[in-house]
């Protein structure tokens, strides 16, 4: 895990953001702009973004500690890299709920709310 002060830190290209359909803007904390690099989680949402092949609108990512609390958010909530995980909260707009549950699961995603 590694955690950035802000989005506009992180370099986009070969072997600084290898994730081609996101952006570290739409990981970042909808807060401070803050953004905790999980990449196995972030291997993952690419993967499912593959298997869905359609784009994915990101709700919600990383939350630091001050948005987390106003969001009404657990400490320990995974959007805080609670035990090393990173909850992405996708919106179904232009999806078939089922479809892009299945490519989720398909691509590794073990929690579903």
């Amino acid at each position: 895990m590694i955690l950035y002060d802000h989005h506009e830190e992180i370099r986009r290209g070969f072997n600084v953001w290898p994730w081609p359909h996101f952006s570290p803007k739409e990981i970042a904390s909808r807060g401070n702009g803050s953004v905790l690099v999980v990449p196995e989680a972030m291997d993952i949402l690419e993967r499912a973004r593959e298997i869905a092949g359609k784009p994915f609108k990101i709700n919600s990512s990383f939350r630091d500690r001050l948005h987390n609390a106003r969001v009404g958010g657990a400490p320990k909530s995974a959007h805080r890299g609670g035990l090393g995980l990173l909850a992405f909260d996708i919106s179904l707009r232009g999806h078939e709920p089922r479809e892009l549950l299945d490519a989720c699961r398909r691509a590794g995603f073990t929690g579903f709310g």
